[in-house]
């Protein structure tokens, strides 16, 4: 079973037309959205000049069958406490909000769909196999 959770910029990338996101989606069996990602859209869309055809879009994306929101919770909470120290001791800390999407990853079994190389640096995360 496929399972993978968008990150925020391979999200945009889909909106804009990337096959490689779009050909994802279409095999994916489960597609997960991590409501960290949700909000750092959100922030993004208050800072364009297109919120509404922004928030309009992702109301629309999110309401399809196969997209699953996921929450934080203790589990969660456990992951990014676990990631954040590991990271910290190795002196390659990652932003913050990238350590709770790989948190939802991990705790869910998705591969993230990212072009952040930053992730590279979290140990046990499935990453997808476009990442350079």
């Amino acid at each position: 079973m496929t399972k993978i959770l968008l990150d925020t910029n391979a999200y945009s990338s889909f909106m804009s037309g990337n096959k490689l996101v779009y050909d994802y989606l279409i095999e994916a069996q489960e597609i997960y959205i991590s409501t960290i990602m949700i909000g750092e859209l959100f922030a993004g869309f208050h800072g364009g000049n297109k919120y509404k055809k922004n928030k309009d879009e992702l109301k629309l994306f999110l309401s399809k069958e196969d997209i699953k929101i996921i929450n934080v919770t203790i589990e969660t909470s456990q992951i990014f406490g676990e990631l954040k120290s590991e990271l910290s001791k190795n002196g390659t800390m990652i932003p913050l909000n990238d350590i709770w999407i790989a948190a939802h990853a991990i705790e869910t079994g998705s591969k993230l769909i990212t072009f952040d190389v930053h992730f590279k640096k979290i140990n046990g995360l499935r990453i997808w196999e476009e990442l350079k």
